[in-house]
């Protein structure tokens, strides 16, 4: 026999739906504002809002508008959604709509139908069916919860026994009390009673029995059984959310109802023993979740494991996730009930029922016993010992105890009080001999009371006290006070609880003084107390004749006590503390935003908060964050910038505002549900994209864009605009200290996170210019790892910008924002410099190579000569070809800011070769002269010479590039990422590929010129020297005396626009590097009289064929003049052969005729 189970329903779906009602309230559309989509996140209904000007019934529109198997109500300009009988929506979290359907309950993971029955569940409802062999108690009616399955009751056939009445005795009675019995085959006699009370069963057949009432009777009344109220717990595997310790909060009330019920129906069918609608929610803990609950009952010895297997089905259909043993008896114990210090030994006694079968101990969700050296567990695992307790023993002490069906649970949240800070200032103070009243001050941190002390006598006490010693003249001693704790005698042995100050008074002259700090000597540094309403101590310095401070370490006291509780916190605490904190720093705003101190320990709460969040998996809801960001907003003001200052140029506190950072980029992690938080310098949005996405700020002065172009998936991302960090953060980047930077931020901070660490590639930042004089953009984020800006994996785009505006294009999430620099390397005047003398350079060099084709022929007759020109030459065409590599690479340069790694790479790479192989082929120069002038007695050909020079010259330039590519490239590292296309130095080094070569050789060509030197000066040059090799020696010497210091000049100049941004520095190595060509072609060719005179008699030649026939014909017997370096090899040379003088004058009659002219 079935029927549709409409009881259960009003049980369940009913019920559930009245207490965790939520509707979905859509208004109409209004076209002439804006169509943005508002989510409210409360514990009233969610409400999707848009206005229209006319309402229209959307539920006759579109009776899809809920979604199937749900009711629409419309009524003027709303419509709500709710779900049919037996149903509910998929996600109990929000209410029913058209993207959160309505699906069936399956009521039998209730037990609606009583024992002995079969449920099968329907779409919105259920039936019940009797097992085979029973059958309803009202057969007449549907088996139910109220109409039972029970064994059939079986008729006797016909025998019929007639009704006996017997009359006892009676005496009078004032009533009289009839009580019928009918039974099958016997009679029942009825004891009498003082009351009427009439008992019926029916039965075929009855046989009754009268029994006369007596005058007097007795009553036996059945005991009352006795109550119980048990404690229990369920441990769901989830993140404990912060909104669960708010009763009034939507999850909390959905949750507890939800669950209340639940286990309320369940218990009531298959936990004997149980009370019905006994069940009382108490509340969440963290630990994943606890849901702590209590329940009544007749026994204390009950059997849940049926009722259990029921609710671990309802409540993984329901979504939730158990743990292994998620059920558990539970109950808050008093272990101690002692006020608990830090270096106590502390002691935890569990104390077992009957029906215990083991221990264990459990603290702040660790195991004690795998930490020997802090914990002493008994032999009986009774009692848990603690040796020195501290601060961080703090949490929740859980005494587990196994039995036959669920663990036992007694725990208890234990707080360590804090280590008390006693404030007296310097230990040692010297006061002038002489009569005076001086002052000495105590301070403790809030919750405790202390005494000053003086040869055992109480001399003042309270939290902040001040004791008044009179000095005597002429009586200079010394005396010794104690502070110490008020009411803690057995906190005496600790040090912690007393502080000292030796007074003593001196007749010596000082030059400070005051009445509470003492006298000092100029210089001398001593610490005071700060002031009422603050905790710390303030550092003075003697400067004659006053003690001036010089460090501020106060703390606002309410500040300092939040400080002082949040190392305690638990998870459950959170919400509370948060709201404390934010309320105090608004309404202390002034007092925060003038001390360091206070503003650091603010940062040092929020920092321990969100670590706190990460350690527990504690997830942060809408008030939390509320309160955490609104606290944010008053230490970031604008007003607090030179207080940030100071934290960051102090050498202890630098790390203040990035801990600042680091805890707002980590709480972000733990937030959920979608919300919108809007501060005075602070926007958040929450929200939930599935493909591209776009904000921007509406803070004041900002309009900073953030553009998702792509995601994978559908995801939740949290977006934070911070307007005024600019003024908290340090400034400094990957190669440079914050102290000495030369960059600024310049505009907002941007924070993105993603949740399940989903990866986004090419987010965009559209970025406002806070200060429009400033250059050279970077987009960076803050490397934690590196504690500094860095620019990998971000990239200005050119296209994007335009006047007052940044664009920016990343591919990760973290905290974002700009650099910019005071000054512009491509300042005016560089940028005329440079493309000034890299213009006359290059005209330069073109002019000397057009100069050596002229004379090739003339001024290469002999080896020497012939290798000095080719050294020219290609130094000439190596200078020219890095020149046009630089002006590629700097227009590169100029459109694209950071530099692009695709563009810049093969300028850089062939400026690299080139330049390389002009110093190289000043080397093959240097080492020509040293191979005439030392080693005169050897002989190379002109080939080998040649195949020498280019393996040196282009060779040893292409290797060294070629491996600085390939040992850079690959984390593109190759070339720097900003101001300029050239080798990579703050990352790789690679600019050493350049640099160390280069200044080789420079060395190696000054040993070389100075040996040379030394050879001539000593006369050992020139006896088989021919004068032609003599005038190109000399000509190599001055190239190489005076090219080498002007290159090496250069480039050391060079590293110095590397590793410094002074203006100076920059303009030298821009003169002197673009005006290189010039200095090849002065030092090369043009002071070389024999190419001068060469290239007059070329270009002459049309004008003087003539003569220069005669002149040619007739200088074999011309007499030449001697040049210095032939009169030098007549005067010393004695050995040589009349026929080889004979010879080189006849080889060299046209060089002496060039130099006989010069």
């Amino acid at each position: 026999m079935a029927s549709k189970g409409k009881m259960l329903k009003y049980l369940l779906g009913i019920s559930i739906a009245i207490l965790l009602n939520h509707v979905c309230v859509v208004e109409t559309l209004d076209f002439s504002e804006s169509m943005d989509l508002q989510l409210s996140d409360t514990d009233e209904p969610v409400h999707h809002i848009r206005r229209r000007s006319a309402d229209m019934n959307t539920c006759l529109v579109s009776s899809s508008v809920c979604g199937p198997n749900a009711n629409c109500t419309n009524q003027t300009g709303i419509i709500s959604c709710s779900c049919l009988d037996g149903f509910t929506a998929t996600n109990l979290s929000f209410p029913a709509s058209i993207n959160n359907t309505c699906t069936d309950i399956n009521e039998c993971l209730f037990s609606p139908c009583g024992p002995n029955a079969n449920c099968t569940n329907e779409a919105g409802s259920f039936n019940c069916s009797c097992l085979y062999g029973f059958t309803a108690t009202n057969s007449s009616l549907p088996a139910s919860i109220n109409n039972t399955c029970r064994v059939p009751t079986i008729t006797p056939a016909s025998p019929t026994t007639q009704a006996t009445t017997t009359q006892a005795p009676t005496t009078q009675a004032p009533t009289a009390t009839t009580t019928q019995a009918t039974t099958t085959q016997a009679t029942t006699t009825q004891a009498p009673t003082p009351t009427a009370t009439t008992t019926q069963a029916p039965t075929p057949t009855a046989t009754t029995t009268q029994a006369p009432t007596p005058t007097t009777t007795t009553t036996t009344q059945a005991p009352t059984p006795t109550t119980t109220v048990v404690g229990m717990s369920i441990k769901i595997v989830q993140t404990f959310d912060t909104s669960l310790t708010d009763s009034n909060s939507m999850i909390y009330k959905y949750l507890s109802g939800l669950i209340e019920t639940g286990i309320n129906t369940i218990y009531s069918y298959k936990l004997t023993g149980y009370i019905s609608n006994s069940t009382k929610f108490s509340g969440f803990r963290s630990g994943s979740v606890i849901v702590d609950y209590t329940i009544s009952a007749t026994s204390n010895n009950l059997d849940f494991t049926a009722a259990h297997t029921d609710i671990s089905a309802f409540l993984r259909a329901q979504g939730f996730i158990l743990a292994d043993d998620a059920f558990a008896r539970s109950e808050q114990k008093d272990f101690t009930t002692d006020e608990l210090y830090p270096l106590q030994k502390l002691d935890l006694n569990c104390i077992p029922p009957d029906f215990a079968k083991g221990i264990k101990w459990i603290v702040n969700n660790k195991d004690p016993a795998l930490d020997n050296t802090r914990y002493i567990i008994s032999n009986n695992n009774s009692t848990l010992t603690l040796k020195n307790v501290s601060e961080s023993d703090s949490g929740r002490y859980s005494c587990i105890i196994q039995t036959d069906t669920i663990p036992y649970i007694q725990w208890q949240n234990i707080a360590i009080k804090k280590r008390p800070n006693i404030i007296v200032g310097d230990e040692y103070r010297v006061f002038p001999c002489e009569s005076n009243i001086v002052q000495l001050r105590c301070s403790v941190d809030a919750g405790y009371n202390i005494e000053w002390v003086l040869n055992g006598t109480v001399q003042s006490s309270g939290s902040d006290i001040t004791v008044n010693y009179a000095t005597q003249s002429g009586n200079c001693m010394e005396e010794t006070f104690t502070c110490r704790l008020k009411g803690l005698s057995q906190l005496l042995p600790y040090s912690y609880s007393w502080s000292r100050v030796t007074v003593k008074t001196s007749a010596e002259n000082y030059d400070c003084k005051n009445t509470e700090l003492g006298l000092g000597k100029k210089n001398e540094e001593t610490k005071g107390i700060c002031r009422s309403g603050f905790k710390g101590t303030i550092t003075y310095r003697c400067d004659s004749p006053d003690w001036t401070p010089v460090q501020d370490n106060c703390v606002l006291d309410v500040i300092d006590e939040l400080k002082n509780r949040v190392e305690a916190l638990i998870v459950e605490e959170i919400p509370g503390f948060m709201a404390n904190l934010s309320s105090a720093t608004v309404q202390n705003n002034v007092n925060i935003t003038q001390s360091a101190a206070t503003v650091q320990a603010i940062v040092f709460i929020l920092f321990t908060i969100a670590n706190f969040s990460q350690t527990t998996v504690t997830v942060i809801d809408n008030p939390v964050m509320v309160n955490y960001l609104k606290t944010v907003n008053i230490i970031v003001s604008g007003n607090v910038s030179n207080t940030w200052n100071k934290l960051n140029k102090g050498n202890t506190t630098e790390n203040t505002s990035t801990e600042l950072l680091s805890a707002i980029e980590k709480i972000s992690d733990r937030l959920k549900d979608e919300f919108v938080i809007n501060e005075t310098s602070i926007q958040l949005n929450r929200t939930t994209i599935n493909n591209s996405f776009s904000i921007t700020s509406t803070l004041p002065n900002s309009t900073t864009e953030i553009i998702i172009p792509q995601v994978p998936n559908v995801t939740t991302i949290t977006i934070i605009i911070f307007s005024t960090l600019d003024n908290v953060l340090p400034n400094r980047t990957t190669n440079n200290d914050s102290r000495n930077s030369d960059v600024r931020i310049n505009g907002d901070v941007v924070v993105v996170k993603v949740d399940n660490n989903v990866k986004l590639n090419n987010i965009s930042f559209a970025f406002d210019i806070t200060d429009q004089s400033l250059g050279n953009p970077q987009c960076v984020f803050w490397n934690f790892s590196l504690d500094a800006w860095d620019s990998t994996g971000c990239k200005v785009k050119p296209s994007g910008n335009k006047a007052g505006n940044i664009t920016c294009e990343c591919n990760h999430t973290t905290s974002f924002s700009i650099l910019m620099s005071p000054f512009s390397d491509k300042s005016v005047l560089l940028a005329y410099i440079t493309y000034i003398g890299v213009g006359i350079s290059m005209a330069s060099l073109i002019l000397c190579l057009i100069i050596e084709i002229i004379v090739w022929k003339s001024m290469t007759r002999n080896d020497t000569s012939y290798m000095r020109h080719v050294s020219i030459v290609n130094i000439a065409v190596s200078l020219l070809i890095a020149n046009i590599c630089f002006i590629i690479g700097a227009r590169v340069a100029e459109l694209e800011q950071p530099t692009s790694v695709g563009r810049c790479s093969p300028a850089v790479f062939f400026m690299h070769f080139f330049y390389l192989a002009l110093f190289f082929w000043m080397l093959i120069s240097a080492l020509l002269l040293f191979y005439r002038t030392v080693m005169v007695f050897s002989q190379m050909s002109r080939s080998t010479m040649m195949a020498i020079a280019f393996i040196v010259g282009y060779g040893a330039p292409l290797l060294i590039a070629v491996i600085t590519v390939a040992s850079t490239a690959g984390p593109q590292n190759y070339i720097t990422k900003q101001f300029a296309c050239w080798l990579n130095w703050n990352e790789s080094r690679a600019l050493l590929a350049f640099v160390i070569p280069a200044l080789t050789i420079v060395a190696i060509n000054l040993v070389v010129l100075i040996v040379v030197l030394y050879k001539m000066l000593r006369r050992e040059v020139g006896a088989t020297t021919q004068p032609d090799e003599k005038h190109a020696l000399v000509v190599i010497a001055r190239c190489v005396a005076i090219l080498t210091p002007i290159f090496g000049l250069t480039w050391g100049f060079g590293i110095g626009t590397m590793v410094s941004r002074e203006v100076g520095i920059h303009v030298v190595f821009t003169i002197l590097n673009s005006l290189q060509g010039l200095f090849v072609l002065v030092f090369g060719t043009l002071l070389d009289r024999k190419v001068c005179e060469s290239l007059r008699e070329k270009l002459l030649l049309p004008k003087l064929s003539s003569s220069h026939t005669k002149s040619t014909s007739a200088g074999s017997s011309s007499t030449p003049k001697l040049t210095l370096f032939q009169m030098m090899r007549r005067r010393n040379v004695d050995n040589v052969s009349e026929a080889n003088t004979s010879s080189a004058v006849t080889d060299s009659s046209d060089g002496s005729y060039a130099l006989v002219n010069s």
